[in-house]
């Protein structure tokens, strides 16, 4: 343990450098990949995160999500427990359940998990034998969260294929590379509750979320004004990756990093809520269809490298790495 305790989550100032902002306005108006895909590239080498601004969500269903969001997880425990998390990762799961990879204690956070409302038939054929093809455990105690939740949901999905499109131009693909792969995707759905960090918490060295890659492909998150997120750039550097009015934080995952034989970057990061306040994020991790396989040979510029690693689905790699960081596979 730290003599100076406090240190354990030390972090300094964003730097855009690590972390840039890029405009989406060129895209989503225009059509104009190139303008946001050399940006955008630059970022996924580097960090692999970057903010999007003019991503052409309507404020209004982002500011209903969040609502609905902290009204449900301020409802009792008892009530929550009626949608108790399954091993399908869909509903809520209880405090002191998420224990992220080599992290010393369990994370200070409740999660409320979905996914897609709607499968294809073809998936939905395969429901028995593919993990994480499932339904929705929406609360019939409190419907509001279903009916602003989803509208959300869906916006964010169509900014993820947006992203995808540029990160294909940027991998010297066709634009529609990912959307081949992407037609019954599994979006993963997170509403995520950080509770204050306490002189015990901070005593136990906990994280609102420990030091962690993300498992899927692309993450988009809309985190609220609180602050509390902290990346590791490449100086091995803790930064702020503090809220920017408008924007989401976008970055990539290990299956990315993975299908491009390691180009692209999949970075640690981590929460800790020491605002004083309670702090909340929507995070979508935007992944293929759950029977997409992960290749980098897939690239046509990675297909004479030697792969580093094998062929993979998306669903299992996905349920894989959900068994050893949360409690209810335990």
């Amino acid at each position: 343990m730290h003599t100076n305790n406090q240190d354990y989550a030390a972090a300094k100032a964003l730097s855009l450098e690590d972390i840039p902002v890029i405009d989406f306005a060129p895209l989503i108006e225009n059509g104009d990949i190139e303008a946001v895909s050399e940006p955008l590239m630059a970022a996924a080498l580097n960090t692999g995160f970057f903010y999007v601004k003019n991503h052409g969500i309507d404020q209004r269903l982002i500011n209903n999500a969040l609502e609905a969001s902290k009204e449900f997880f301020r409802l009792p425990a008892e009530h929550k427990q009626e949608v108790a998390v399954n091993t399908r990762q869909r509903g809520w799961l209880a405090p002191g359940m998420a224990t992220l990879e080599g992290a010393k204690t369990h994370d200070l956070k409740e999660i409320f998990f979905t996914g897609p409302e709607h499968w294809s038939a073809e998936l939905q054929a395969k429901k028995a034998q593919i993990p994480l093809i499932a339904d929705n455990l929406w609360p019939t105690f409190y419907p509001a969260l279903k009916d602003n939740v989803l509208p959300y949901y869906d916006a964010v999905c169509q900014l993820g294929h947006q992203v995808l499109k540029a990160i294909a131009v940027g991998m010297g693909e066709e634009s529609d590379f990912f959307a081949k792969r992407y037609t019954s995707p599994l979006g993963r759905g997170q509403l995520v509750y950080y509770p204050r960090s306490s002189t015990e918490d901070e005593a136990q060295e906990r994280f609102g979320a420990a030091a962690h890659t993300d498992f899927g492909v692309i993450t988009l998150l809309l985190q609220d004004n609180n602050g509390g997120l902290q990346v590791l750039n490449k100086q091995n550097e803790w930064v702020e990756a503090q809220p920017i009015e408008g924007t989401f934080v976008c970055n990539i995952g290990d299956l990315l990093h993975r299908w491009t034989n390691n180009h692209l970057s999949s970075n640690l990061h981590r929460v800790i809520n020491r605002s004083g306040n309670e702090r909340f994020s929507m995070p979508i991790f935007f992944d293929p269809d759950p029977d997409a396989i992960i290749d980098s040979r897939d690239f046509k510029k990675l297909a004479n490298e030697d792969a580093k690693y094998p062929a993979v689905s998306v669903a299992d790699y996905i349920d894989s790495k959900n068994r050893k960081a949360f409690a209810q596979y335990k």
